[in-house]
């Protein structure tokens, strides 16, 4: 008898990477649609991306050179388009065009977030522009291509190293050298973020992010072996079976030809032992398990979750991985479950689509709300929509193309023109649509402003404050009283002017800056975008120390984070008993809005020169006042906020006449008591 069975090859797909897809999307998803109590964390899903593309393309650029020799770059760039491209081109052009149905501040920057996405280098040009992926102002409309961009440069990078990697002789080499690499990465981000540096530089960093897929590509030469055949087993061999003992043995052997090929290398026996298996499954469940537990934690501005949180959660991606495509293991085929399959076969539509779909339901379903704190039927539409997109996107577009090549589809289209009425009628209707979505991007392209509403407002109001300062008069001398003019006579109550107001504030601030010098005269302002309350105490030292605090002192710092009591009780002790302290509560849709403003309130309460300037309660009848990120005041809305804080100084100072007025009465009362007991 002889055998025919051809050699075995390894699984053209790997076990449990759909699986570990699903779960990345489904982090990231939930991470961006419903903020900010399911997964603060989620947005780890995109290191778990980086360490299966890492994995994934350094072993099938293992297996073609194993099987053929060499790597035909050419033909591996050409698949990376194939898979790419038509779901991003795609989704550029829909969404740019319904971005300008909408209008707004979702067409800021569109021409350069489109040319970022053209050439792989969205990350680089966020970084340049400013921009930040945990900014929820204004967001734009393609800021989760920026993982896209740092993946295609591993793409086109890689396998020119990966040539490089290969005059390695030794694969244990090979796998520390990768593994080194992603060190350094890591390093890199955290001495940017532990530096002070900024953090969108160190996130959006090829450089600084590159650690997920370079412990992938080092994932991917530690396992090569066990893409090897079974030691049990003997591949691609002929022979004849014989029986010993004409037969009459129980055994039988293979009988080899003088000619025969020698046995494959093959892993080690210990790799398919039942110990090996049930104990790495349980491996990949635990860093599953793990994973989404890391994702439940809030993130710190420190190198403890950047890259401290980002690299375990790749880490442990690793060991899921490995889990997966150990031979034998049950945990791959678990993972790949319906239905994670579906999703992880879709993941990369999903990617694309969710985001961009967020940012334009909640401009024109939800404008008094932003992404960070979209309704949640927000986020179940978008993730309706984003499902059904990506399975027909997959279904009709990327599988064809990805299957066929570019120029096989485009005959296919055609051929379709030249078949049937009812196919000639679908693929006329599909032409309409599309060039209608080309002509709405060329539109909103054209029409893309180069700044929001609310950087638009801030600039009004920085401009404002610059002309002021640049044409303010020299302060005025106090006049002497005249010869023969009482100076004891007690003068009628006037208003405080803004002479005698120092304000101290964030960009709501700035944006008002205007509103404040018309309705406050003479009024000087310190305002700067970002601010939180933290930097109020230095900030009023310094003005205290250089002797440019004035009796009433305006600070508006609750709009860009919590505050502490602590911060609250210095600035207190810097404008001093004597002085006066005005407190302006923030209007945001933030989280931590309520807290500020509740803490704001228990202050003042808790001292006698301390009130409160109600901005959020002023503000609230009036949004349509308000930029687009719903927090900065146009120019009538710095008119309110002006008119707010006046009228906080004028209470103030009316709570100080009548305290110190009771007071005198009091005194007088006592002195009148102590002259009639005396007499």
């Amino acid at each position: 008898m002889t055998s025919t069975a051809p050699a075995p090859r390894p699984a053209a797909r790997f076990a449990g990477l759909d699986g570990m897809r699903a779960i990345a999307v489904l982090l990231v998803v939930v991470y961006h649609l419903f903020p900010p109590a399911l997964l603060p964390g989620g947005f780890l899903g995109v290191d778990v991306f980086f360490v299966i593309s890492g994995f994934l393309i350094t072993s099938l650029l293992l297996r073609e050179h194993a099987a053929t020799g060499r790597v035909a770059l050419g033909r591996f760039w050409q698949r990376r388009a194939r898979r790419l491209l038509p779901a991003l081109a795609l989704v550029v052009v829909v969404c740019s065009a319904l971005a300008w149905l909408v209008g707004g501040d979702v067409l800021v920057h569109l021409d350069e977030q489109v040319l970022g996405a053209a050439t792989f280098s969205y990350n680089w040009f966020s970084i340049a522009a400013g921009g930040g992926y945990f900014s929820a102002a204004t967001p734009e409309l393609f800021r989760n291509f920026w993982s896209l961009a740092v993946e295609e440069q591993f793409y086109l990078v890689w396998p020119l190293l990966f040539l490089l990697f290969l005059l390695i002789r030794r694969s244990w080499a090979r796998t520390a050298i990768a593994f080194v690499l992603a060190a350094t990465s890591a390093l890199w981000m955290a001495a940017l973020v532990s530096g002070g540096g900024d953090l969108t530089r160190a996130y959006f960093g090829t450089d600084t992010h590159a650690f997920g897929l370079l412990l992938g590509v080092g994932l991917a030469f530690l396992l090569a072996p066990l893409g090897r055949p079974a030691a049990a087993s003997v591949p691609a061999l002929e022979g004849i079976l014989a029986a010993p003992n004409g037969g009459r043995g129980p055994q039988w052997r293979i009988v080899l030809p003088p000619s025969a090929p020698k046995p494959t290398a093959t892993r080690p026996r210990w790799v398919d032992s039942p110990p090996a298996r049930h104990v790495t499954s349980a491996l990949g469940v635990l860093a599953v398990v793990w994973l989404v537990a890391l994702a439940t934690l809030h993130p710190a501005d420190s190198a403890a979750t950047f890259p401290g949180t980002l690299l375990t959660a790749s880490v442990l991606s690793a060991v899921a991985i490995t889990a997966g495509v150990w031979p034998g293991s049950w945990f791959g085929p678990a993972l790949d479950v319906q239905p994670l399959r579906w999703i992880g076969d879709r993941s990369y539509g999903i990617y694309l689509w969710h985001w961009p779909l967020l940012v334009l339901a909640v401009a024109a379903l939800a404008p008094g709300t932003t992404v960070a704190t979209a309704p949640v039927w927000i986020g179940a539409l978008v993730v309706v929509a984003t499902a059904g997109v990506a399975a027909l996107s997959y279904r009709y577009l990327e599988t064809p193309v990805r299957r066929r090549g570019f120029r096989a589809s485009a005959r296919s289209v055609l051929e379709r023109l030249r078949s049937g009425p009812r196919s000639r009628l679908r693929v006329l209707g599909a032409a309409l649509a599309g060039a209608l979505m080309l002509a709405g991007t060329g539109a909103a392209l054209a029409a893309a402003p180069d700044e929001s509403s609310a950087e638009a407002a801030v600039a009004a109001g920085r401009e404002a404050l610059a002309q002021a300062i640049k044409h303010r008069p020299p302060a005025p001398i106090a006049p002497s009283p005249a010869p023969g003019q009482p100076t004891d006579a007690a003068p009628a109550p006037a208003p405080v002017t803004g002479d005698q107001i120092t304000a101290v504030g964030d960009s709501v601030m700035l944006a008002s800056a205007g509103g404040l010098m018309e309705r406050l005269p003479g009024i000087e302002i310190d305002a700067e975008v970002s601010r939180s309350m933290w930097a109020g105490p230095g900030i009023v030292d310094s003005l205290a120390a250089a002797g440019r605090l004035r009796p009433y002192v305006v600070v508006a710092l609750g709009t860009n984070g919590p505050i502490d009591r602590d911060s609250l009780e210095r600035i207190a002790a810097a404008v001093g008993p004597k002085g006066n302290l005005v407190l302006v509560n923030a209007y945001a849709p933030r989280d931590w809005i309520p807290g500020v403003n509740a803490d704001l309130a228990a202050f003042a309460d808790a001292h006698r020169n301390v009130v409160v300037a109600d901005w959020a309660g002023a503000i609230a009848p009036h949004e349509d006042l308000l930029a687009g990120d719903h927090i900065h005041p146009g120019a009538a809305g710095g008119r309110i906020f002006a008119d707010t804080v006046a009228a906080a100084v004028e209470q103030l100072a009316q709570e100080r006449r009548t305290f110190a007025a009771d007071r005198a009465g009091r005194l007088a009362a006592i002195f009148s008591a102590d002259l009639l007991h005396q007499g």
